[in-house]
């Protein structure tokens, strides 16, 4: 498990990197906006996801389309998996973005 400082260096730049290329996106119906290590990504009127720091559990959390991801920061991976699971954080974003916005969601998310 990552330590104190480990984790908000990784926290904080893993949301900063995903504010980032969802503002790359340049979609009309993907508003994004990262404040106090929380990242809110309204898809139009009726949609909203929510990916943030959860600093006691040193986890990333994710909330959308109904169900919650707990992401753990895997050393060996260099990524942030859902131990739940197994998703990645990225691609578990991308899928769900997917889902609601189709073939107008550029493969952006994927090349960071």
């Amino acid at each position: 498990m990552l330590n104190e400082d480990e984790y908000v260096t990784r926290a904080q730049g893993e949301l900063k990197a995903l504010i980032t290329a969802l503002d790359q996106l340049e979609l009309d119906e993907v508003e994004a906006e990262l404040e106090n290590d929380i990242i809110t990504i309204e898809l139009g009127n009726e949609t909203t996801y929510v990916i943030n720091s959860h600093r006691a559990a040193r986890q990333i959390w994710m909330a959308a389309e109904r169900t919650a991801w707990h992401f753990d920061f895997d050393v060996d991976k260099q990524a942030w998996i859902a131990q739940k699971n197994g998703d990645e954080l990225w691609a578990t974003l991308e899928r769900v973005l997917a889902q609601r916005l189709g073939d107008q969601l550029p493969a952006l998310l994927k090349d960071r």
